[in-house]
């Protein structure tokens, strides 16, 4: 499923923790965005409905690849966590794929 080689060599622990980082970092520049600036500060500014709903789209895509690469090096590391992480993962892509519909049904109205 993440398209790993059997006989690749391992990733360091360290790169697959970063990745985590840089997922989780992510995710939360998306959800400020998401919960915090469109609802309060965009409308205040002027911003028009449809940058939402665009920005959440795009913002979501790259969270999908990010929680993708990082699961990929928790798994080439052998990292302990990786199975939780996997879970916790696919909790997030689940939510970013039901906002997706959302901000899609957003953009179509």
């Amino acid at each position: 499923m993440l398209r790993l080689p059997e006989d690749g060599p391992k990733v360091s622990i360290i790169n697959a923790q970063n990745a985590f980082s840089a997922s989780i970092a992510i995710s939360a520049t998306r959800c400020l965005f998401t919960y915090i600036f469109v609802p309060f500060i965009a409308p205040l500014i002027g911003l028009h409905d449809a940058v939402g709903p665009a920005f959440g789209l795009a913002i979501g895509l790259v969270s999908m690849i990010a929680i993708f690469f990082a699961s990929r090096r928790f798994f080439a590391a052998d990292h302990k966590w990786r199975w939780y992480y996997a879970s916790l993962g696919a909790g997030v892509f689940v939510l970013l794929i039901w906002q997706a519909v959302v901000d899609l049904s957003d953009l179509l109205a």
